[in-house]
């Protein structure tokens, strides 16, 4: 294996490792997100573009280069050459071996470059998404909270106003009570005021009677007073 296809295979085996530890369950997405907040991260991250693109297009490359070699040692031409040697023969299918394996190697590492990018990329989504649920967690709790305590005072308040419609309607009743109270002994106080008033009429009229016949009496004292002066007159 040449120096270029080992350090590809190195490079394979490496990305095999860190998408095997992205993927481990007991480590969070928060976790991870420290991880990748680290100050190094910063520092790496106007480069990383860069990285990531070169390394694409030189794996493309050697993608295309092991295609090639596939082609070429798999084609008709040196298999008829194979058959007319047969140290050939082994030649031709050790270089097709080699061309395979380093098709695979490529294509995998290719793979797993955009595997491992994309697995960082959901890794930070994930705990951002789980950052902004728990805020709106405690927001949700927070409108339940304020809900709840609304809702109580709400009810206190409803409990208020019927506590104070009850105490009103007793005292409106009191209230009715005695006007009707009142109102009985304003009916006695007119009864009684009719017959005061009956009373005095019945005394008035009494009165204005005795006069009548006190006058009466007195213009027939006069007369007896007038017929008795004459007759007295007569005898002397």
């Amino acid at each position: 294996m040449t120096l270029q296809w080992t350090a590809v295979a190195l490079f394979l085996y490496g990305e095999i490792a860190v998408n095997l530890i992205l993927c481990l369950p007991f480590i969070s997405a928060k976790r991870w997100r420290l991880v990748f907040s680290w100050r190094i991260w910063n520092w790496l991250s106007p480069y990383w573009n860069k990285c990531f693109f070169t390394m694409i297009m030189v794996l493309i490359v050697l993608f295309l280069d092991a295609v090639r070699e596939v082609q070429k040692y798999s084609g008709p031409e040196p298999m008829q050459d194979a058959k007319v040697n047969p140290n050939v023969y082994d030649h031709v299918h050790m270089k097709l071996f080699r061309a395979q394996r380093n098709l695979y190697i490529s294509g995998f590492s290719l793979f797993l470059w955009l595997i491992m990018r994309r697995v960082v990329t959901l890794l930070n989504q994930v705990a951002v998404t789980l950052e902004s649920s728990a805020g709106l967690q405690v927001q949700m709790d927070s409108a339940i909270k304020a809900a709840r305590q609304h809702q109580e005072d709400n009810r206190m308040l409803k409990q208020a106003l019927l506590d104070d419609e009850k105490s009103m309607s007793a005292k409106n009743q009191q209230l009715k009570l005695e006007v009707e109270k009142l109102a009985a002994q304003l009916k006695a106080a007119e009864e009684a005021m009719r017959k005061s008033h009956a009373e005095v009429e019945a005394m008035k009229r009494q009165a204005k009677g005795l006069a009548q016949e006190y006058d009466r009496l007195l213009r027939e004292h006069h007369q007896l007073q007038n017929l008795q002066g004459p007759e007295d007159k007569k005898d002397q």
